[in-house]
């Protein structure tokens, strides 16, 4: 039963956000009483770190899923993406914003274990990229993928791109095409305005 309130917990928390579903709703969505989620989370909190970290496994097993395919490291960088996208279904419901407005303790543990393993992705992505010369040589890997961090959560914030300015898709497409313009090749150059292309005529 715990892992069925778990499972549904994510999925209404993605949709709703942490801060406006109640327990009173999953219960209600579940058709089980409130008495039996607790016997399996004493508290919301509990619940809303249990279901972020969820979320945070599972996103993090789809990229290692992407990265196993060798794509061109480019191809890949837009993939890992569009899968995040469609994993917190297009919206910021999920993200930062709401975890360090109502909930900073999970924000912080949160927070900590994505830069452990996107420092270890993007790492890799960028020593891939140098190697088949998608990338320049000169760049500095560890400067950059800090960099990386910072800018991919740092447009999550909904303070600095509030949602009715800034849809989620406009901004890891601005941010993405912004890291990659600064760091290729010519020839991945060629590569990016292809994947560029693509995405205007979707």
């Amino acid at each position: 039963m715990r892992e069925k309130i778990l499972t549904k917990a994510v999925e209404l928390f993605l949709n709703f956000g942490f801060k406006s579903l109640t327990m009173d709703d999953i219960a209600t969505e579940m058709g089980i009483s409130k008495k039996t989620i607790y016997a399996h989370f004493s508290t919301k909190t509990k619940l809303v770190e249990s279901a972020a970290l969820r979320i945070f496994d599972n996103i993090s097993t789809g990229i290692n899923c992407i990265k196993a395919k060798k794509l061109n490291v480019i191809e890949e960088t837009f993939e890992i993406k569009d899968f995040a996208m469609k994993h917190l279904n297009n919206e910021r419901s999920f993200p930062q914003y709401q975890l360090n407005k109502y909930y900073p303790k999970i924000a912080v543990i949160l927070k900590k274990k994505q830069f452990e393993v996107m420092q270890g992705c993007v790492v890799d992505n960028l020593n891939a990229g140098i190697e088949t010369e998608i990338y320049r040589k000169d760049i500095p890997v560890t400067f950059i993928a800090r960099i990386y961090f910072i800018g991919i959560t740092g447009i999550k914030d909904n303070d600095l791109f509030p949602t009715e300015e800034f849809s989620t898709a406009e901004l890891m497409e601005n941010y993405l095409e912004y890291h990659l313009r600064a760091i290729v090749t010519e020839q991945g150059l060629k590569i990016l305005n292809q994947f560029i292309n693509k995405s205007i005529l979707k």
